[in-house]
């Protein structure tokens, strides 16, 4: 049986050494295998690293595993990450498939338990193809929920937050109902910069370094996957693919295909739109810049508390009180480490039922993924 305990590290600088020192275990299969790190520039000490492996020969297949985009999340991707390193890289034919592995896309969120960059970014709404695109008239909706999601306070006392939260919450549900409330939150904004889904005003250096690798790898390959890794939404025990609303194939042929029960794309009527999406990005990159490239790109979303009203209404809570924690504090202690374990509960699990889950989904979705598009023998 796996190890799940180790498999998850406890910390970011324990993942990242981690990760590091694959290095010789990649090179006995791709001897060109390379290290690469690039520090923030606040902080030296955080570094998105990632592995660059070419194949020997032809140039068929580019593998990319990305994680930690929303920083907390990098728990639970670096312990998949490591499970595709353990499990599926010595199944694949390093004469045709080159790699590009990557470790913790947001350093800074994960060194500090947050979703968002130093800057309250969320990387996720930061993927646009031109700095125009970060519009402050984007998603005018999100104009009238701006002081319930984003309240410019010190959280006051369990007394008084739980109620606010549900007086305020009956409101707004009433007004626009709980599928525009849901899509109007979580697709992004880009008028506050304390607030929720905060997608920016500029480019992000995290962003910039990827965009950067991802223009430069696939130019000379006919067929790439992405897989990207995410936690918080869906139900509880079943990881979801996530897909573009720009991949072409119907969910329901992607389940039968993969072998794989449940796949969704990022619509209002699937899942839920995003603004600034890293998925949607590539589809568009490629498009545009490698047309003759074969792309398919997905995340894999890992439930946490679940897909039910009062478990997605949990979410949010945790989502607005941790933010407003982080941008104006409490006088509140134990309330601080309810939010903490809440907000911990919600996007990095340490419950060792739902982290053997995950596991198992993942690698039921890899091993149907990776034989469908061609990268293990079928």
């Amino acid at each position: 049986m796996i190890d799940v305990a180790a498999l998850f590290p406890d910390t970011y600088e324990a993942s990242r050494q981690r990760f590091r020192s694959q290095l010789e275990r990649l090179r006995a299969r791709w001897p060109q295998a390379r290290l690469h790190s690039r520090a923030l520039e606040a902080d030296e000490n955080l570094t998105t690293d990632w592995f660059d492996a070419p194949p020997a020969r032809a140039t068929e297949r580019l593998l990319i595993v990305t994680t930690g985009e929303h920083g907390i999340e990098g728990t639970i991707g670096a312990g998949i990450l490591q499970l595709i390193v353990d499990e599926f890289l010595d199944r694949l034919n390093p004469q045709h498939t080159g790699l590009l592995l990557l470790h913790v896309i947001n350093p800074w969120g994960m060194c500090n338990h947050r979703r968002t960059n130093a800057a309250n970014v969320d990387l996720n709404r930061n993927f646009v193809r031109s700095p125009s695109d970060l519009d402050p008239t984007l998603n005018p909706d999100y104009a009238h929920l701006d002081r319930f999601l984003n309240p410019a306070r010190p959280l006051q006392g369990l007394a008084l937050a739980r109620p606010g939260f549900l007086a305020g919450l009956g409101g707004h549900l009433m007004r626009m109902g709980p599928k525009t409330f849901q899509a109007v939150t979580l697709q992004g904004q880009y008028r506050n910069p304390r607030g929720l889904h905060f997608g920016g005003t500029a480019i992000q250096e995290e962003t910039r370094l990827l965009m950067d690798l991802y223009r430069q790898l696939p130019a000379p390959y006919g067929h790439v996957l992405h897989l990207d890794m995410h936690t918080g939404y869906g139900p509880q025990d079943q990881m979801t693919l996530v897909n573009s609303s720009l991949e072409p194939r119907a969910s329901p042929d992607l389940v039968r295909l993969f072998d794989y029960p449940r796949v969704a794309k990022a619509t209002l009527a699937e899942f839920y739109p995003i603004r600034g999406d890293m998925i949607d990005y590539m589809y568009r990159m490629f498009q545009d810049e490698f047309p003759r490239t074969r792309l398919y790109a997905t995340a894999f979303e890992f439930g946490t508390l679940g897909d039910s009203l009062p478990a997605l209404l949990r979410g949010l809570r945790t989502m607005i009180w941790e933010t407003q924690v982080h941008q104006f504090g409490t006088r509140d202690t134990r309330l601080r480490q309810i939010v903490q374990r809440e907000f911990q509960a919600l996007f990095a699990p340490s419950n060792a039922h739902w982290r053997r889950k995950a596991i198992a989904d993942a690698r039921q979705a890899l091993e149907g993924i990776l034989r469908a598009e061609g990268f293990l023998p079928g």
